[in-house]
């Protein structure tokens, strides 16, 4: 289907129901009650054997019968009549069809049959399993919602029927209208890229929302939501936030990487904002339609109470906004304004018995200060002064819901007193906010959207490459050969090694009587070795006590050897010790342990993880993801993401770490899974890092065995 033919479909001239009803209750009778009473101004032609009239329409006994082809024919059947129907509407030249039937399942051969009947028609389907399709600007609602959806300019798509039915009950309280909502059902043929490609160019949609519990083709999904976040905000919520992608994992990387971060990662890499509740979803459509992004979100803050303005500052820093420092002469002006007892400081408190002219007077000049982005006007109900009376004020100051330029924000707090004053506000178009934290996620959100539109702008131009591929892809080779998914210690060092990461200096050898050569070898210049398992099927050595460190003779490294291999046999898993690794010990007593790794998610392919290292990460849990390719911009973004980036800029006497050389890792890693696509898994942990650069302690790769090799 074309974009002009989904275009018709969702704002049709026409609509056929098929099943249409008059048993009271059924799913046909729904509908066709709510087309019928809805006001679409189009044709509507029921579809029933059983009758000839229905709702005072004319009812034909098929498909063929109907008198001209309709733009969208609905269906409303049992399910196993769809299959011969889709064909049906096909031959009559129908080529757009909601289906509201569920049951449909991949079980039996109904869905097969439907979509090649579909197929051979050039007939596209929306659903199955849905609540149906509502066109609120051309008076459609062509579904089994309580209630119709009032027009706007909001587009809603969601995979959820009961949450397009909750969300027009809860928008139709706050007076919010829609351009169009798309029940996407089980998205048997048309999905959410379809819908996002046409409402990307729809003039009358101002913002695009969305509800996804599954993203059948990634790349489409891709390539769709940054051709349309390019146009205008695109907002999401997703549920499953804590599904875990995997119980078992053969890596840390593995066991934090939940699908819902990898999907976080592709909705950020998409331009997609998302939000975490439903409500937040009409809060955010409704301040990114309002305002532009903001670069900044530096907060200037006027109050009638102090307290009010304290908690604001408190919601504005947890969200990472900055509080404005307002100039001297903004200071200056205020205190000509003010009475002698306000705040002089942001917040600006103008005190309880503040009224409309001192609201207008602090505003403008808060307003007018060049070190500030976005102006909240906050009111606490007092007897000293209505609510309504400073509203008043804001409203007569703000002209479509900027001064001097700049959003500003309502908050009047309380709801009794403030009810009349929020609608006051809300009448003249003034963004009003119910809370503080409300008010501090909103600036929060346009500061968001801000760093979304950037990455969108972004072309990657600076993506490391290898000049040792060979010895990268010798490794994997034979292993591959071998039939082996894990790489052992040795071998993804040698790996790591080849695309330059820094690892340190190892010797491999099979026999406990081995151990003490290399680490005569290795002690030469000094220092301390450590002596490690082999394995190639046993990964975490560090759990089955295969690691030893801080060995400072060739003795104590053969003893530590016998020991690992004693203890293995006595956990019963002696047979898989394939040798030992003795590896000099880098000493860094001032460098942060950092993890790097690499998942695989099922829909998006290899992410790249960044976060705190060492024995307790997944206890800590502090880690971020991007897609690839992670280039320079990226990569220091995913630094920037994590709390133990604070560590990495430097504290009390430790200096600050070398973060480039982190960012050549990030971007060295994304290269090696770029250039070989069979490495399903890699973990990096710990990586030390200090002022004198980066190095991998250890590491873990696993390859997928049945992936093509690269060309």
């Amino acid at each position: 289907m074309t974009n002009t033919s989904l275009n018709h479909a969702l704002a049709p001239r026409s609509v056929a129901l098929i099943g249409a009803s008059k048993r009271p209750g059924s799913l046909g009778a729904l509908v066709l009650c709510n087309i019928v009473t809805g006001g679409f101004s189009g044709a509507v032609y029921p579809v029933n054997p059983k009758y000839t009239e229905l709702g005072g329409l004319p009812c034909v006994a098929r498909v063929g019968d109907l008198p001209a082809v309709p733009d969208l024919c609905v269906i409303a059947t049992p399910a196993h009549t769809i299959p011969d129907l889709i064909a049906e509407i096909g031959a009559a030249g129908g080529r757009s069809v909601v289906i509201i039937t569920a049951g449909i399942g991949k079980e039996d051969d109904l869905r097969e049959r439907m979509l090649a009947a579909a197929a051979e028609h050039g007939v596209r389907i929306i659903g199955p399993n849905t609540i149906g399709l509502l066109a609120p600007l051309v008076g459609l609602n062509a579904s089994f919602t309580h209630i119709p959806a009032r027009p706007g300019s909001l587009a809603l798509l969601s995979q959820s029927g009961a949450i397009i039915s909750s969300v027009i009950d809860w928008a139709e309280a706050e007076g919010i209208g829609f351009s169009q909502i798309v029940s996407l059902g089980d998205m048997a043929d048309l999905d959410v890229s379809d819908f996002l490609s046409v409402l990307a160019e729809d003039a009358n949609t101002s913002a695009i929302l969305m509800y996804l519990e599954s993203i059948p083709d990634a790349s489409r999904f891709m390539a769709a939501a940054q051709a349309a976040a390019r146009r205008k905000p695109v907002i999401a919520i997703r549920p499953g936030r804590h599904e875990a992608a995997a119980r078992a994992a053969q890596t840390h990387t593995g066991a934090l990487a939940g699908a819902d971060s990898v999907v976080d990662a592709a909705l950020r890499r998409a331009g997609v904002i998302r939000v975490q509740h439903l409500e937040d979803l009409f809060s955010a459509a409704e301040i990114c339609a309002r305002f532009a992004p903001l670069e900044r979100g530096r907060v200037g803050i006027v109050t009638n109470g102090g307290g009010a303005g304290v908690l604001a500052i408190d919601e504005l820093i947890d969200r990472g906004c900055e509080i404005a420092e307002l100039s001297q002469e903004t200071l200056s002006t205020l205190e000509q304004v003010l009475p002698a007892n306000w705040s002089r400081a942001n917040p600006v408190d103008i005190i309880g018995d503040a009224k409309a002219e001192r609201y207008v007077a602090a505003l403008r000049a808060v307003a007018a200060d060049p070190g500030v982005d976005v102006v909240l006007a906050m009111n606490c109900p007092t007897a000293l002064a209505a609510p309504s009376d400073a509203a008043q004020g804001v409203v007569s100051v703000v002209e479509h819901g900027l001064i001097n330029g700049k959003p500003v924000l309502a908050t009047w707090l309380g709801e009794h007193a403030a009810a009349g004053a929020r609608n006051l506000l809300n009448g003249a178009g003034v963004a009003t906010v119910n809370t503080p934290s409300k008010a501090a996620d909103a600036v929060e959100m346009l500061t968001r959207w801000h760093r979304a539109s950037l990455l969108l702008q972004r072309v990657s131009t600076d993506l490391v490459g290898s000049d040792d591929r060979a010895s990268a892809a010798a490794v994997l080779e034979g292993a591959a050969r071998q039939c082996r998914s894990m790489l052992t210690e040795p071998e993804a060092k040698t790996v790591l090694a080849a695309y330059g990461i820094a690892v340190p200096h190892t010797m491999t050898v099979l026999r406990v009587d081995d151990v003490g050569e290399a680490a005569t070898q290795l002690l030469a210049g000094g220092g301390q070795v450590a002596v490690k398992m082999l394995s190639s099927t046993l990964t975490h050595k560090s759990d089955l006590g295969g690691v030893v460190l801080g060995l400072a003779s060739a003795k104590e490294a053969v003893a530590a050897a016998q020991e690992i291999a004693d203890r293995l046999a006595d956990l019963g898993v002696g047979a898989e010790l394939e040798g030992f690794s003795v590896q000099e010990m880098i000493v860094r007593p001032r460098a942060e342990e950092l993890l790097i790794g690499i998942t695989t998610d099922p829909v998006f392919g290899p992410a790249l993880m960044f976060g705190a290292g060492g024995v307790s990460v997944e206890v800590v849990r502090d880690t971020t993801m991007e897609l690839l390719p992670v280039d320079r911009a990226l990569a220091a973004d995913m630094i920037d993401r994590t709390r133990v980036s604070a560590l990495l800029a430097g504290y009390r006497d430790r200096p600050a770490v070398d973060r480039d050389a982190i960012v050549l890792v990030l971007m060295a890693v994304s290269r090696l899974v770029t250039d070989f696509p069979q490495i399903n898994a890699i973990d990096i942990n710990p990586v030390l890092a200090d002022a004198d650069g980066a190095v991998a302690l250890d590491a873990r790769i696993e390859l997928n065995l049945d992936a093509d090799p690269p060309r």
